[in-house]
């Protein structure tokens, strides 16, 4: 399975992160996802599920930062759309972001809380891990479920896997 992303200048976008225009933004927060290019899905998926994860937020945070998880994604899909996350073009179940976190201002709207959160390094560029995994099920997760039930969910159901790192500027 293969999954790319458009960079520019080898970095992700600015509409999809910290420097988004205020119309790519709600309370502050990028919301506009990003679009995943996706090819050589394995016979025998029945749907699509990604992480989008900050590894590089443990030093000034304290911990991995979830930007962005979702599941259910249809497995014929060759295009997750721009801003798919905030918009519904396509159906799919997503989960919390670190943004519900109290360590992290706790939010309450799930327009921030249940949606894409996009890359808002504080420091330095950080690379983001985009992980899309094809799934021989459906998971039956209720939106706004956490990172780790749904790694629970996807233990032994994981056909393939493909992680892009993605950098984003402070």
């Amino acid at each position: 399975m293969n999954i790319s992303v458009e960079l520019e200048h080898g970095l992700l976008p600015d509409r999809f992160g910290k420097h988004a225009p205020a119309a790519y933004q709600l309370d502050g927060h990028p919301i506009r996802s990003f679009p995943i290019e996706i090819s050589d899905v394995p016979v025998g998926a029945r749907s699509l599920a990604l992480t989008l994860l900050d590894w590089d937020a443990i030093p000034v945070g304290g911990f991995c930062w979830i930007h962005w998880i979702a599941c259910n994604f249809p497995s014929d899909i060759a295009l997750i759309p721009e801003n798919v996350s905030a918009s519904g073009a396509v159906a799919c179940v997503q989960g919390s972001n670190s943004d519900w976190s109290p360590f992290a201002g706790g939010h309450t709207d799930p327009r921030i809380i249940h949606r894409y959160a996009g890359p808002y390094p504080p420091d330095k560029t950080h690379e983001y891990t985009l992980t899309l995994y094809a799934l021989d099920c459906e998971l039956d997760l209720a939106e706004g479920y956490f990172l780790n039930e749904f790694r629970r969910a996807i233990e032994g159901h994981v056909l393939a896997e493909a992680t892009l790192k993605l950098p984003s500027r402070a």
